[in-house]
């Protein structure tokens, strides 16, 4: 995936899958369903390389001594410990783990689209939004912006997923929130920005990327897996 080098400008609540309704005129990425929940994920420290210094030979790391320290009573030092390397090593590990993300639970909302590649070119690179409207004020519209590495053939279809955590809505009109109607909003998902694996590229009118441009540099420093989507 060419995700590096495609970009020539710098810049659990279920809801049932809904029928995609979407003003995307045109574009080569149909969404035919769309739905977002609450989530609970825990989020990774990196993984140990596991990588440490050589121990020093000193006379206990000998096979003698060394089998010997087995029956040792717990609680016994590690005479490994009181050598250089031993010291080093213990320091090398503190540092690293104040370094380390250590892993936390995060409560935060998962927005799940199908799209359909309706032309024959294969898709990369997908930039789409999941809406939010106030019925009670059109005005208010928030939106979730994601930006996903994807490679989906010709007439093929694809499931993605944004995780964000941000929820529906952060502006709500007072009659809105006390309405107890099951769908207090009008959803609506709109792709912004397709990339295909030729180079080419097809954009929605009114939507310019300048306009997620800080967070667009942000995720390309991030690390990223194959077939994922990150929130902009």
């Amino acid at each position: 995936m060419k995700l590096l080098f495609l970009f020539p400008i710098l810049f659990s609540l279920l809801i049932p899958y809904q029928a995609a309704k979407q003003n995307s005129e045109g574009a080569p990425l149909t969404v035919s369903s769309f739905k977002w929940s609450r989530v609970h994920r825990t989020m990774q420290a990196p993984a140990d390389d596991g990588s440490a210094p050589a121990q020093a030979m000193i006379p206990q790391n000998r096979n003698f001594a060394r089998n010997a320290r087995i029956n040792d009573p717990a609680g016994v030092r590690d005479p490994n410990a009181d050598t250089l390397d031993g010291r080093r090593a213990a320091m090398d590990k503190n540092v690293q783990e104040s370094r380390t993300t250590q892993p936390k639970a995060v409560d935060g909302f998962a927005y799940r689209i199908k799209v359909q590649n309706s032309g024959p070119k294969v898709v990369e690179i997908v930039f789409w939004e999941y809406q939010f409207q106030d019925p009670a004020d059109p005005s208010l519209v928030a939106r979730r912006q994601f930006l996903c590495g994807v490679n989906i053939a010709g007439n093929k279809s694809k499931d993605l997923e944004g995780f964000s955590l941000s929820g529906p809505s952060d502006v709500v009109n007072v009659s809105t929130l006390a309405s107890k109607a099951e769908n207090a909003f009008k959803e609506n998902v709109l792709i912004n920005r397709i990339e295909f694996a030729d180079g080419s590229l097809w954009q929605r009118q009114g939507w310019n990327l300048t306009e997620v441009k800080s967070s667009y540099e942000r995720v390309l420093r991030e690390q990223w897996t194959p077939g994922t989507c990150k929130s902009l």
